[in-house]
């Protein structure tokens, strides 16, 4: 079995036409089914119901193909990896990230990283807060961004790079805009604009809350940044949020206030899997996240 049949075989069971299969792979018609029959005849069974032009897999062809996609990503994925070893410089990021970090902090370092390395290709993958832990600790990434950075699952390594506040977000018209800050507690009586239950940034926000004695009212809930915000603005609730989530991003008619009895945090950080090394390219991005906010710590602390 060769990998050019394996590929030819791939390419006429996705468009069921062996015509049309030669078109895409730039060889002639006579090629593609010549390889097909032979390896239709070394696996000794029909992989194809012909129909003049037209082809359609038998049951175990259906069965073959699922294998063959599968070979076909692990090639794809070890030749990845070596163009990797030979030239980290050149490779691909996978990356996953949360929509608290998707519109500051990710397009953020991601600029600065291709400062240094620009023929670097980043392919990002959006998620929500269990999604990212699971896609980095099934393997189907190696790498995200999240916040809070989990502590107790063995699948995965952790490191924070950074703590950072929520504030509150207020009405324009809420009394306590011309506040330089807020104690929580002054809170108790809003009406809160929280994403649903499962989100961890509700639960941060509901913890905060119930740590100083009171349980938050909830008026609406939305399931991304940009309609709680929405919501905040057109005076239907409060909202505590990241701070980041709001950099140079606070919607007209809301005001943003620094809580700080008692401060309200979460760390950010990076997540890599615990029980298998980074390609190269992707250890390269990870070394720089580290260092570059290490960087940023050590000049604030100065």
């Amino acid at each position: 079995m060769e990998l050019r049949q394996i590929q030819y075989f791939i390419e006429v069971a996705k468009l069921e036409h062996v015509t049309e299969a030669s078109y895409l792979l730039h060889v002639a018609q006579s090629a593609v089914s010549r390889q097909i029959f032979k390896l239709e005849a070394e696996l000794g069974v029909d992989l194809f119901i012909r129909d003049g032009r037209k082809v359609r897999l038998t049951p175990v062809g259906k069965m073959f193909l699922g294998h063959m996609e599968q070979a076909i990503q692990v090639i794809e994925k070890a030749q990845q990896e070596i163009e990797e070893f030979l030239d980290p410089e050149r490779g691909t990021v996978h990356i996953g990230f949360p929509s608290s970090l998707a519109s500051h902090m990710l397009p953020m370092v991601i600029s600065a990283f291709r400062d240094h390395y620009p023929k670097v290709q980043f392919q990002l993958q959006h998620g929500s807060y269990r999604e990212l832990i699971d896609l980095v600790g099934k393997g189907t990434l190696n790498l995200s961004l999240i916040g809070p950075v989990p502590k107790h699952d063995k699948q995965i390594h952790g490191d924070t790079l950074f703590v950072e506040r929520f504030v509150a977000l207020l009405p324009a018209s809420h009394p306590l805009v011309d506040q330089p800050n807020l104690r929580l507690n002054q809170l108790r009586g809003d009406m809160f604009v929280l994403f649903p239950e499962g989100f961890v940034l509700r639960d941060i926000v509901i913890d905060a809350c119930e740590a100083q004695g009171f349980e938050p009212k909830i008026s609406f809930e939305g399931d991304d940044i940009d309609t709680i915000k929405g919501l905040v603005a057109a005076g239907l609730g409060i909202t505590l949020l990241p701070e980041i989530a709001l950099n140079d991003n606070i919607p007209r008619s809301t005001v943003k206030v620094h809580i700080d009895d008692p401060q309200v945090t979460r760390s950010v950080g990076i997540i890599t899997p615990s029980n298998r090394e980074l390609p190269p390219t992707e250890k390269l991005f990870y070394d720089f996240l580290r260092n570059y906010f290490a960087t940023i710590r050590e000049f604030s602390n100065g």
